[in-house]
Formats: structure tokens, sequence, C-alpha cells
């Protein structure tokens, strides 16, 4: 199944007094690859900056940009229209010896951080149903299953520099909590994962033409074939495989290297994060 989407991504800051000199990165823009087709797109920053264009190390379309007026106000405004062909992930019978043979190419999706190191608690559960699996597939699904029973989503629970650990010990948090438990434990015990960044249409009701208030979200993949270098995707905020509502927008090791926005500033200021995403059924 295909769907049309429209997403409008606007943040930025606002400064307490002016400031002089501002350097950013955006990693808002979806990926275009062959399950999404990107059809328009705008990037808007204001006030006008110097900006270039990249692909970066994980494969994620970044603007860099520069401000070297003064300014009170920093906006970013990014505008996709994409289609989403859901092709679901395709379970295989990849068991756990198996990943033995792909350790050295996907070292970088084994690392334990601080950020997504698991509680010992979780992790000696993790093993239990590792243990018991007959697959790679059948873990991480049960991996990922136990993390979104325990769990509770609340709002402002959390904020970028709360570890897997803290999140874990009080079950509750965001998206990226959920996404940064998932991929820690599941390194943890052998399995490679990766962090993905993106969006997601929070109202499977929606009706065309019918516009929501979303925000960034985040999954997790696994590796899974080794034939055709194939990753399982799981949504473990929402316990389910994401297909045409979810768009991705870069995949990596954990959050801080897919930021939405990061940056720094001169000037005695300080400054307040502001973010709205609305997301449109079009077709």
């Amino acid at each position: 199944m295909t769907t049309t989407l429209r997403i409008v991504h606007t943040t930025g800051y606002n400064y307490s007094n002016r400031v002089t000199d501002s350097f950013n990165e955006i990693r808002m823009t979806p990926l275009y690859t062959s399950q999404q087709l990107i059809r328009e797109q705008s990037v808007t920053i204001t006030p006008k900056p110097w900006s270039y264009s990249y692909i970066d190390y994980w494969g994620t379309h970044v603007t860099s940009f520069e401000l070297h007026e003064p300014h009170e106000q920093m906006i970013v405004g990014v505008t996709t229209t994409l289609d989403v062909d859901a092709v679901p992930s395709t379970r295989t019978e990849l068991t756990m010896a198996g990943l033995e043979d792909h350790a050295d190419a996907l070292n970088e999706f084994l690392g334990i951080s601080p950020m997504v190191e698991p509680a010992e608690d979780l992790l000696e559960q993790a093993r239990t149903i590792t243990d018991a699996a007959a697959t790679v597939d059948e873990a991480a699904l049960a991996i990922g299953k136990l993390i979104h029973n325990e769990m509770t989503y609340e709002t402002g629970s959390s904020d970028v520099t709360g570890t897997a650990a803290q999140a874990w010990q009080e079950r509750k948090g965001v998206c990226q909590d959920f996404s940064h438990i998932m991929v820690g434990t599941l390194r943890s015990v052998g399995i490679p994962a990766r962090y993905v960044s993106g969006y997601v249409l929070p109202d499977r009701t929606a009706k065309v033409g019918e516009t929501v208030d979303a925000e960034s979200h985040a999954w997790v993949q696994w590796f899974n074939d080794g034939e055709n270098n194939g990753w399982f995707s799981f949504d473990p905020t929402n316990d389910m495989v994401p297909g045409e509502h979810h768009v991705i927008v870069g995949t990596a090791r954990e959050y801080a290297d897919v930021p939405p926005l990061k940056g720094m500033f001169t000037g005695a200021a300080s400054s307040e994060l502001f973010v709205t995403v609305r997301m449109t059924l079009l077709d």
C-alpha cells in the first residue's frame, strides 16, 4: 500500500537577548529510498543564512548553516511531500550463531555507549529470551514487546540527555527512550541494531486532507539477513512493525548521530527551543 504524506516541521530558538553568531545543522529531510519517493521539498531558514548541504557518514541528508547578523530568534522550516510504499519487514531464519559471521562488518551497531547501555535486570531477561529463541527475529521481537509492555509513554518525562538505564528504572519515557533501551539491549545480547529517526502519522484514522499534530519519532532496526543485508524494523513505542505511516530521516547508532537540530551560538543569552510538526494524509 502506498500513501502520500505532507510533513511540515518547524523548529528553532528564541533567545533572551540578541546573539551575534549561530552555527547549526539540521537533519529533518526524509531519505530518498526505494520505499520513499520525495515529490516536493523545501527548506527555509530565518534570518537568511549562509548554508550548504551534504550527506553525512550515516547517509543522512544534512543542511549546515551559519548566521552572522544579530538576531533574537532563529526559525527553520522543512516541508516535504512524499509517497511512502509500505513494504513490511520480512522475518528470516537467521540464528544467533549465524550472526557471528557478520560481527566485524556490523561492529558499529554492536557498540554499547553510556546512552544506550541497558539496566542489568532488563539484560538478564533479554539473555533468557535470547537463549530460548530459535531465530534472531524471534528474540528481538520478544525483547521489543517486553520493553513496550513494561514502559509507559509520557510526554516530557525525559530529555535528550537521559540514558536508557534511567528511563528503564523509571519505567517511563518518550520514543527516544524506548528506542535507546531496545537498541542497547539488542546489542548487549549480540544482535546488531540501529536507531531510526523520522516521523509517524499519529492518527491512523486520519482522513484524506486532514492535518494532524505530530512530532519527530524514533524506532529500531536489527540485522536479520546476511544474504541481502536486510534489516527488520520495529517500533517499540507503538508495538508495531512500521508501515506506510512511518517516514525515515536517518539511521545511525543513537539519537546523538541524527538530531533534528543542533548547534551553538555566541552571545550573553539563554535559548528556548520550539518545535511543531504537522502531517497531512494526501492520498
